[in-house]
């Protein structure tokens, strides 16, 4: 297994604009919680987290708790409900207005199924800028009505303004992921917002690229849906999300994407009685992701326990490194600039087959994710800064060849 050479920890230089002599937390005691930075430098988190020993427990929980006792189902649903409630912590809202669900595709769908495109206002706008799972769901929805328009992405960002021209009476939704999944820029999810709730639209936000690395208040955001899955920065795996419904709008919805778990009361198992949740469950469906539930919850607290404000002015001095330390080498950065625009994702510009580039840096020891033409570096909260440098090197070595 591929082995790279750790320096002093917090060692090097962080330019003066990050503001950040190092971390407020413990980087050294956070990092001996990963093995696996033991082999790699993952730099993928914009792609899927490391395993953490918490989470690696977690996980062993639920299977020793299945071997031993076969089935347990108060345990089990009581693990359901504390991911509900961590992920609501760290958006500021109440578990009553999160739902569980298996995916961010899923989430949409059920959000999109639960609205009406016979009517006048049957329009989507969105982003250019989403995952392309957040726009195939809505144009699979054309067949019932619905129309889509894509506000274009340019020079690998899109100005908030241009949302402005696009949006009116005929708006059901409005869509617009909190940061590009391909370079890492932030939409400005506040100005959209006020355009869509200016025009009587709803709005969306897959914050999947976002949520872990930084503060978000879906409160202030005054946002009314949002979802996230917890295999990124959220330090979790695939096969949950967790979707956000403002309260005084989930009684108005009412999704066709649903199952026994959008029930008052599931257990009641009345196939021929469709009854609402009063709160967000109702957008949950089936049998919930009990695994997944116990590693999730694991992740977020991780997450909580050190504070995401932390986690960004830290995430932010390194995407800084590697911002700076790339153009230094020569490098193309893809879309924004400005630390203060992005997440800690930075995108570099490869010419050819960008899979390849992510399989040379994996056997220099850097777990890198390709997308299009770029190659993806995302840093978290236990990465340093020498690693940036690694990180780079390797990279142009690799692009210079």
């Amino acid at each position: 297994m591929p082995r790279y050479v750790e320096g002093r920890m917090n060692t090097g230089y962080i330019p003066q604009s990050s503001g950040v002599s190092g971390p407020t937390f413990d980087l050294g005691a956070w990092r001996s919680e990963i093995p696996i930075l033991d082999s790699y430098i993952p730099l993928n988190n914009c792609s899927h987290a490391p395993q953490t020993r918490a989470t690696l427990a977690a996980a062993e929980e639920y299977l020793s708790s299945w071997n031993r006792d076969g089935m347990n189902w108060e345990v089990w649903m009581a693990e359901v409900e504390a991911a509900r409630a961590a992920f609501a912590r760290l958006i500021n809202a109440s578990p009553d207005e999160v739902a569980v669900t298996t995916s961010v595709s899923a989430a949409t769908a059920s959000i999109v199924s639960a609205l009406d495109f016979t009517g006048s206002r049957n329009r989507i706008v969105a982003s250019g800028a989403e995952f392309p799972t957040v726009g195939h769901v809505f144009l699979s929805h054309c067949k019932y009505g619905a129309e889509v328009e894509w506000v274009p992405v340019s020079e690998g960002i899109i100005d908030a303004a241009a949302f402005e021209p696009m949006i009116d009476e005929k708006t059901a939704l409005v869509s617009a992921c909190h940061a590009y999944y391909q370079n890492g820029f932030k939409l400005d999810i506040e100005a959209i917002g006020e355009i869509a709730r200016g025009n009587g639209a709803l709005m969306y936000v897959d914050a999947y690229q976002t949520l872990g690395t930084c503060p978000i208040d879906v409160k202030k955001l005054d946002v009314d849906l949002l979802s996230c899955g917890s295999q990124k920065y959220l330090m979790g795996v695939p096969g949950i999300a967790f979707l956000y419904v403002r309260d005084d709008l989930i009684e108005s919805l009412q999704p066709a994407v649903t199952g026994w778990f959008g029930r008052q009361n599931p257990f009641v198992f009345e196939a021929q009685r469709l009854d609402w949740s009063s709160t967000a469950r109702r957008f949950d469906t089936g049998t919930p992701p009990v695994f997944n539930a116990y590693v999730a919850r694991a992740g977020m607290e991780i997450i909580e326990s050190l504070g995401p404000a932390a986690i960004h002015e830290w995430t932010r001095a390194l995407s800084t490194r590697l911002m700076a330390g790339g153009l230094e080498r020569g490098l193309t950065v893809h879309g924004v600039q400005d630390v203060t625009k992005k997440t800690p994702s930075t995108a570099f510009v490869c010419t050819g087959d960008t899979h390849s580039v992510e399989v040379r840096l994996r056997a220099k020891g850097i777990l890198s994710s390709a997308r299009g033409p770029v190659i993806r570096l995302a840093p978290h909260f236990y990465n340093t800064l020498d690693e940036m440098d690694t990180a780079l090197d390797a990279l142009t070595d690799i692009l210079q060849v």
